[in-house]
């Protein structure tokens, strides 16, 4: 699994764990029922304290992408692919709306938005 931490970020490190665990699984690279690492193993590779795999991994459970099975580790929720339902659709658009607006309001126009939305889904797609 490949995940690497930019330090120097204004994103906090578990929300970097968080964010690139779900590019993985939206990417293809893991999938339902795969075993993610233990947060000390984790932890140790990516040289960050275990609290903070900890942390993303139960934000990651709070949002129904994974399971904490206790003393078999972290698994990706089979049925997270799934699991779009009229809340969790509401929930994404509520995230995607400010970051739209502050692309407007920094001079991004509605087609390069568009372009960079389509240009991300064909990454996370291997198109």
């Amino acid at each position: 699994m490949f995940i690497q931490i930019e330090p120097s970020s204004d994103i906090p490190i578990y929300t970097q764990v968080a964010n690139q665990i779900i590019e993985l699984i939206a990417r293809g690279q893991l999938k339902g029922g795969d075993t993610l690492p233990s947060v000390r193993a984790l932890a140790s590779d990516l040289s960050v304290n275990m609290h903070t795999v900890n942390k993303s991994y139960h934000e990651l459970e709070q949002k129904g992408i994974l399971r904490i099975v206790p003393k078999s580790g972290a698994v990706i929720n089979p049925i997270v692919q799934e699991w779009l339902t009229n809340e969790n659709s509401r929930k994404i658009i509520g995230q995607l709306k400010p970051i739209i607006a502050e692309a407007l309001v920094l001079g991004m126009s509605p087609d390069e938005i568009r372009q960079h939305a389509s240009s991300i889904l064909n990454d996370l797609k291997g198109e």
